[in-house]
């Protein structure tokens, strides 16, 4: 008989590890019986001790079962209590890390890699292991869930002893062989089972991913590199060990655009060999590897070692549980969405048009929403911002192994896709950080239609716009509820209350946009004009009323006013788009702004912030053009050069049809609405010539 260190209600599923399809890295995965909010997982990677064991015990038809406590009984309020004390108190101290510092290694992996997982003959290592781990028991109290799992492990090892007709294996943890090894009572062992919670599970293998097995990832029981973990299990034995993992790193280091030779791993192999040599080790193992292939293959430079390492260590591989068993239930729920939807999860991208007027077209985008809400995104949409406004939607589909593990990891937000999409989403829109971005999560339980995440995100915007003083977060927040507020209908639901909303944190921003445009450096003003920009935008969608605009643009008049100079001209950009700001008005603002006693850096950053995103407005906009043309002509030959650059950083994004387009109306061309070859008359550019020339002759010789 083989015991093994699981939940012991969910010994039925061993058999399961040797079906056709079963591919690890998988979970076990474990919840009372319609309670997924409570679920565990117990995942098993290729190298676990716990699937080989149970695997050589199905091949050779011994009887095997998981001895821990059972998945039903969760984990106590004991544990709870003063457990993270003493586990915090017990990784600071990092005993096994002191070991391997005596040994002379750097970190308790490697230390534990040339002991057990490297070494050629680890029977012998095993007492001294269970010698060190009583030792060590000896200075940690045992915490109560620990007594209590223990004793439920003791107990089971003892019936089975007596029942079994041979030899009983037990594989566990090594700091728990000290505990069922050493003498203890069946009566105490009872009595700290009493009270133990009872109730019915559901239980599952679920795939799962070789990444989420690194600590790093938040797994207690994970290891540092998974990713090496599996290599030395597929090689172990091999003389050819270390040629592999460099050549893993040489091919990695290829695809990224390195050359690498088959020389420089010959003699990373051997540098490896000597550094193991030289720090007393009894083969090379994975530190000796990385400081070989940094010398040899990096050149030295570790940052080139740390843009594989995650790849390298981590690992991508994902598992895979038989397609006939049962799936967990968040996939199941999404498996039938699929079929019902007659959409195919592929691993090939391929694009997807939708049209929301349809039922099936409504089916199909709910069900790509709600997986992006919980941070599944099969699909990802393209050119959104104009598709809500047209009942249109296109997709680009492409389904990944790793998204089925993050529906297991997702089931404990609830069993089916919409719970568990309204509760992710309320969870993360709860945590937000900024105004702007609980807006957007807010649009997205709308796009989903997720009505108890809708309804929690417009409480909870009300109440921080209301407690909010910072206008950046009150301006990004005003486009998304704008969109939400227009084009929500598509979704058929109510949006009564965005609009008011909207208008609002608009009023709210202006109110305090005076002074927050002052001061700014660059890249603060270019936040700043963006947000800007995005809220005009979205009050264009409302057309709110009068007097929400008037305070808006009364804003916009005191940046123009006051603010650091691109903000200003973006301003003045804004005011002249909404007819604000009459032609001749510009043409006085220009003249001001750009006066020779102006800066030449804080002209350019006006001119910059007036024409940014509007310079190719010029061919349309006669009267702007004719505004833009007085300012030039009225300049002096010395202004002209010096602002020559100026104009063409301006100009800089337009391309060459829109380029010709402006220079043939602003030489008196009538611009033909359809692009086409106009010829000019010699007489217009010899008259054009005639005054260039003369400037352009004077500036050569200054």
């Amino acid at each position: 008989m083989v015991l093994i260190e699981g939940p012991a209600d969910a010994t039925h599923l061993i058999a399961q590890l040797a079906a056709p399809g079963m591919r690890p890295p998988i979970a076990l995965l474990a919840y009372p019986k319609g309670d997924p909010a409570n679920a565990a997982f117990w995942p098993f990677a290729e190298f676990s001790p716990e699937y080989q064991a149970a695997l050589w015990a199905l091949r050779h038809d011994a009887a095997a079962e998981f001895i821990d406590l059972p998945a039903a009984a969760g984990r106590g309020d004991d544990a709870a209590e003063d457990g993270d004390a003493r586990r915090g108190e017990r990784l600071r101290r990092d005993p096994l890390g002191e070991l391997a510092a005596a040994a002379g290694y750097l970190d308790a992996e490697s230390w534990w890699c040339d002991l057990l997982e490297q070494n050629p003959s680890p029977g012998p290592v095993f007492g001294a292991v269970a010698e060190a781990m009583a030792e060590l028991r000896r200075l940690e109290p045992t915490e109560p869930w620990e007594a209590k799992r223990e004793a439920h492990m003791r107990l089971k090892i003892a019936q089975a002893a007596k029942g079994a007709a041979g030899p009983v294996a037990v594989v566990c943890g090594a700091w728990h062989v000290p505990a069922l090894t050493g003498p203890t009572r069946a009566t105490e062992d009872r009595r700290l089972l009493v009270g133990l919670p009872r109730a019915k599970i559901q239980a599952t293998w679920a795939p799962w991913s070789l990444a989420r097995l690194a600590s790093g990832t938040g797994y207690g029981a994970g290891v540092d590199a998974p990713g090496w973990n599996q290599h030395i299990w597929r090689t172990w034995g091999r003389a050819d060990s270390n040629s592999r993992w460099l050549a893993r790193i040489g091919a990695l280091l290829r695809t990224r655009g390195h050359g690498v030779s088959t020389a420089d791993l010959i003699e990373a192999e051997r540098l490896a060999l000597a550094l193991a040599a030289l720090r007393g080790r009894p083969r090379s193992g994975f530190e000796e590897l990385r400081d070989a292939a940094v010398a040899c293959l990096f050149g030295g430079e570790d940052l080139v070692w740390r843009s594989i390492e995650a790849e390298l260590l981590l690992g991508r591989d994902v598992g895979a549980a038989p397609e006939d068993g049962p799936a967990a239930p968040l996939i199941a729920d999404v498996q039938r969405a699929q079929r019902a939807t007659r959409l195919k999860p592929e691993a090939l991208e391929r694009s997807l048009t939708l049209d929301l007027r349809s039922d099936a077209g409504r089916e199909r985008s709910l069900l790509l929403h709600r997986l992006c809400a919980l941070g599944v995104p099969w699909g990802q949409p393209q050119s959104v911002g104009g598709s809500r406004g047209t009942f249109r939607e296109n997709w680009k589909l492409r389904w990944d192994p790793e998204f089925s593990v993050v529906l297991v990891e997702r089931v404990i937000y609830g069993s089916e896709l919409v719970g568990a999409a309204d509760a992710y989403l309320e969870e993360a829109m709860r945590g937000a950080q900024d105004l702007a971005t609980l807006a957007h999560l807010v649009s997205r339980s709308v796009t989903a239609s997720l009505p108890e995440a809708w309804a929690v995100g417009l409480r909870l915007l009300e109440g921080r716009a209301a407690l909010t003083s910072d206008v950046g977060q009150l301006l990004g927040s005003v486009a998304p509820i704008a969109e939400i507020a227009r084009y929500g209908q598509a979704r058929q639901a109510d949006m009564t209350p965005l609009a008011a909303l909207a208008e609002r944190l608009a009023v709210q921003a202006a109110l305090g946009l005076r002074h927050a445009a002052r001061g700014l450096d660059d890249s603060a003003a270019a936040a700043l004009v963006d947000r800007l920009r995005s809220a005009q935008a979205g009050l264009e969608l409302l057309d709110p009323a009068e007097e929400t605009w008037g305070v808006w643009f009364e804003a916009l008049a005191g940046v123009l006013a006051g603010g650091e100079a691109f903000a200003a001209g973006a301003a003045g950009q804004l005011l002249y788009t909404a007819d604000r700001l009459t032609p001749e008005a510009a043409v006085g603002l220009l003249a001001r702004r750009l006066s020779p006693g102006t800066p030449a850096a804080v002209a350019a950053r006006f001119v910059e912030g007036f024409f940014s995103t509007q310079a190719a407005r010029l061919i349309y906009d006669a009267p702007l053009r004719e505004a833009v043309d007085r300012w030039i002509r009225g300049l002096e030959d010395a202004d002209f050069l010096a602002y020559l650059p100026l104009l063409r950083r301006v100009f800089a994004d337009l391309d060459a049809m829109e380029r010709k387009r402006l220079r043939q109306a602003a030489l008196g061309e009538v611009v033909k609405s359809l692009p086409g070859v106009v010829t000019l008359p010699d007489a217009v550019w010899a008259a054009h010539f005639d005054v260039l020339a003369p400037i352009l002759a004077r500036g050569r010789h200054v």
